[in-house]
């Protein structure tokens, strides 16, 4: 068992010494890897020497052993063979959609510990926990010089229950940082701000590392910082001190060569990377760049590559820090005493790259090479972001995917109805819809607004058009949700802002938007011309996700795009569009505008970028962070360190994981003939599993907050809610885009009971099997939970009362996830799926496992049965020892807790 409390001598105390300053002194003490003399080391990956420095440091020979110090430094040879590791990481990154159920969950184990006799004070954080409020911000109202304060009034009415309960967290637990709402986006803030890069804990500097709850928390990894995103069960036992149970990865070596050419942009970088990586196979491992590319990349450049590490498969996507991240550092508003001990230790401990010496030899698990001078303009698309579509080639794509069957690159259109034109009136304007019709137009979104490039690229894109006279369509929903404050001051400081304005494009507010779901609703106009005519609209924002169902109900298209094409996009009003031969618009002369004409050279941008990104703007914004705004400051909280649940709540409703603990564990236990809730194909994301947007009228989540008392306009979304898991459990697999085998592929949330054949909402049937006793798993099929670390994916199931999911294959976060909640994961052997093993769904199933934890071993064949005589292998994914343990406890917070209670 891990106790957190344990202490042990450091068997490397040996190496542990002094870090000199320039000037006399130290600056603290270190582990210094040159100090094992092992050659070994030199040739590492950078990203493999941070774990490795983690594992020096925190070794006990208890959570961690020498002999896991060994495995890392022997990495190229054990690497290969999947061995596990434990990690600790220096910090934990939480926001306020995840934040919420942490915390909650966090004062439920305090309940539990009092209950079971424990000191309910050890449930504290041991590492710091920097929360940011930012997923909140609904683009209610947009083409407003007054949005940015409406939305926030709106914001802190619909969610001020949320927000008082996180402001009594951060009192009521110790080590936690919340970062107001209205600050910026969670991975902004944390590149700009929160990011370390060399920690100083009492005098013992060790490397800044961290791991969030939200996939993109790998935007870090663009400063040096080894960060990535975990599930908020993994983050809770990170936050009270667990080792965090890792394969150690393989590292993908990624040569950059050359520099962009005018006019590309890092987003279309980032897009072709994500191509490239997906095609390579990149899951469950890091992804580390190197080559004198990446000198020629700003910092904000990697920061958007390293972001969407998700989209491409990879754990991290990661940047050794160089001169170019001390620019960086130094321009943020880092001090000069805190740059040097960065620039100090990473270069004492041959960590840092310097371009003016001989490279180093680093020896990669595979390799690949991109010349960035051979990267294109490009969009993605229309339902997943690796489908990458060269900007020469959209028309003819588009036209490709309305006459092809439904699927990832399909409408099935008919070839009669393609040319369909919809007149409607907008507010007393004529206005038309056809499809490819641009409704949303959006820059948004972690990955693209922390880069000035873009955002000031997608400026001069809008000052050009007005210049010439274009003007976007009234009735496209536009937006702008900067990264942070500092985004509003180089907008306005460069006079861009204005002509941004002019586009329909106000600042909407600060925090995640479209790419989140928080798109708003359409004009009632609007939603119906699509509705009533079956028009496959499109919405065009510079985010990282657009999967089915997530950006907007009524939007089937959805393409990723540079903030600068975003504004192209929407003054051309479709993305039936062939930006080389067709004109945008008309211009106030008279004659066709083209792309060519609003398109900003890369001189131009830097010229921008030069005279109005300063180092102050960044002082002056985080200065006044942490002061909160008058909102948030009003906010009034209890002192006690016990949270008093209200039972009348829908925002914080005490869940019933711990209700009838015991300190024994249940220990191992098989599955006997479990009817199947859903059967899934492949890709079925997070949120198609648990949906963070908006909460449709009639599903069950709807009727319980109707019960209550809650209008319709009050629903707010699910993300914000994911404090309450009654309506969170009502909200497990209410995508409207859920396409369910046991309903011969309609689409929409609803599944069959099979016992009676009632066609049923999954939770009224979910619900109907728990009360007659039955358990019942999940059929699925390759790339299961793909999407965002959703903690809710998993804890949702539970609660429906899911045992098992048996799938193609599993994302990372998503399969650990379901470990955490008690959930069995099980793979089809290789080239097994339910289809060629003849399974329908309308079978019962049984698994058979060992009631003795100790019979089991990570990653044996189990063999599954049911009740008409077949019989399948699959692979049991509990991929460690500890994930063992946790099944034996029944999820990874009782394993805590009891640990907790037993520990000194």
């Amino acid at each position: 068992m891990f106790h957190p409390f344990k202490a042990s001598i450091n068997p490397f105390e040996s190496i542990l010494v002094g870090l000199p300053k320039p000037e006399g002194g130290e600056y603290g003490k270190y582990f210094s890897l040159p100090a094992l003399k092992d050659s070994r080391t030199d040739k590492l990956p950078y990203s493999i020497k941070i774990l490795l420095e983690s594992a020096i440091r925190n070794c006990d020979n208890f959570q961690v052993s020498k002999n896991d110090v060994d495995k890392i430094i022997d990495w190229q040879n054990t690497s290969p063979k999947q061995v596990e590791i434990p990690f600790k990481p220096a910090r934990v990154l939480l926001q306020d959609f995840t934040g919420v159920p942490a915390v909650v969950d966090l004062a439920c184990m305090r309940d539990a510990m009092n209950r079971l006799g424990g000191d309910s004070n050890k449930i504290n954080p041991l590492v710091p926990v920097d929360l940011v409020i930012d997923h909140s911000v609904q683009v209610d109202l947009a083409r407003s010089e007054n949005a940015v304060q409406t939305n926030m009034e709106l914001e802190f009415r619909r969610n001020n229950e949320r927000f008082a309960f996180l402001k009594w967290g951060s009192n009521a637990f110790h080590n936690m940082l919340v970062v107001p709402p209205g600050s910026g986006i969670v991975h902004q803030v944390n590149l700009e701000y929160l990011g370390r890069v060399v920690f100083n804990n009492g005098g013992i500097l060790y490397p800044d590392s961290v791991v969030g709850t939200d996939s993109h928390t790998t935007m870090i990894d663009g400063l040096g910082v080894a960060g990535w995103g975990v599930g908020g069960i993994e983050a809770e036992a990170a936050m009270l001190g667990q080792p965090m149970s890792m394969v150690l990865p393989g590292v993908v070596g990624f040569k950059l060569s050359g520099k962009l050419c005018n006019g590309v942009t890092a987003t279309d970088l980032v897009l072709t990377v994500t191509q490239m990586l997906r095609k390579h196979g990149v899951v469950g491992k890091f992804v580390e760049f190197y080559g004198e590319g990446v000198g020629e990349l700003s910092l904000a450049d990697r920061a958007t590559i390293a972001n969407m590490s998700p989209e491409y498969g990879a754990t991290m996507g990661f940047f050794p820090v160089d001169h170019v991240t001390l620019q960086y550092l130094k321009l943020t508003g880092r001090s000069h005493e805190t740059v040097s001990l960065i620039e100090a230790f990473l270069r004492a401990n041959k960590m840092f790259v310097d371009y003016n010496e001989p490279p180093v030899e680093t020896v990669y698990s595979s390799y690949l090479e991109l010349d960035l001078s051979s990267v294109e303009p490009c969009i993605s698309g229309p339902k997943r972001p690796h489908d990458r579509v060269p900007l020469k080639e959209m028309k003819a794509d588009w036209h490709s995917c309305l006459d092809s069957k439904v699927g990832f690159k399909g409408f099935a259109v008919q070839k009669e109805s393609q040319d369909k034109v919809v007149k409607f009136d907008f507010h007393g304007q004529p206005a038309e819809l056809k499809h490819g019709s641009v409704v949303i137009a959006a820059i948004t979104s972690c990955t693209n607004t922390s880069n000035p490039n873009v955002m000031l690229g997608a400026g001069l894109v809008a000052k050009k058009a007005c210049e010439l006279g274009l003007e976007v369509k009234p009735w496209i929903k536009t937006s702008l949700a900067p990264g942070s404050g500092v985004v509003t001051k180089y907008l306005l400081k460069s006079g861009l802002q204005q002509y941004l304005n002019q586009q329909g494009f106000h600042i909407v507010g600060y925090g995640c938007t479209t790419c989140i779901g928080n798109s708003g609703d359409l004009d009632e106009s609007i939603a119906t011309a699509i509705s009533e005519n079956d028009i496959v609209a499109a919405a065009v924002l510079s985010g990282n996700r657009n999967f089915e169902g997530r950006v907007h109900p009524l939007t089937r298209a959805n393409y990723l795009a540079s903030p600068p094409l975003v504004v192209a996009y929407a003054l051309a009003g479709t993305v039936d569009i062939d930006f080389e031969k067709e004109p945008i618009g008309i211009g106030k002369d008279g004659r066709s505008v083209y792309f060519k004409d609003i398109w900003p050279s890369t001189e131009e941008v830097a010229e921008v970028v030069q005279s109005s990104v300063l180092s102050d703007m960044f002082k002056s914004t985080y200065e006044a962070i942490t002061k909160g705004n008058p909102m948030w400051n009003k906010l009034s909280v209890p002192a006690s360190t016990l949270y008093s649940w209200d039972e009348n709540s829908t925002y914080i409703h005490e869940p019933p994981y711990f209700k009838n603990m015991t300190m024994t564990p249940p220990g191992s236990h098989a599955v006997k003939d479990a009817y199947c809730l859903l059967n899934f194909g492949d890709s079925i994301t997070t949120d198609h599993i648990s949906p963070a947007g908006s909460i449709h009228k009639d599903s069950p989540a709807a009727k319980y907050l109707l019960e209550r008392g809650v209008d319709r306009k009050d629903f707010n979304s699910y993300g914000s809610r994911r404090g309450n898991d009654e309506v969170m459990a009502r909200g497990t697999f209410a995508n409207i885009r859920l396409v369910n085998k046991l309903l011969n592929g309609v689409v929409g949330p609803k599944t069959i009971h099979i016992p009676t054949g009632d066609i049923l909402s999954v939770f009224d049937a979910a619900m109907r099997y728990k009360a007659d006793g039955h358990e019942t798993i999940v059929l699925a099929g390759a790339e299961y939970g793909s999407g965002s670390s959703r903690d809710w994916a998993a804890k949702g199931p539970m609660l429906l009362g899911v045992k098992a999911v048996i799938s193609k294959s599993f994302e990372r976060i998503h399969r650990s996830n379901l470990v955490g909640m008690g959930i069995i994961p099980l793979c089809f052997k290789p080239g097994d799926d339910a289809d060629s093993l003849g399974l329908t769904g309308f079978e019962r199933y049984t698994i058979d496992l060992p009631s003795n934890i100790s019979s089991i071993r990570p990653g044996q064949d189990v063999t599954v049965v049911t009740d008409n005589g077949k019989s399948f292998t699959c692979i049991l994914r509990f991929d460690t020892e500890v994930e063992l343990a946790y099944f034996n406890h029944g999820g990874i917070l009782p394993y805590v807790i009891r640990n907790l209670i037993n520990s000194p």
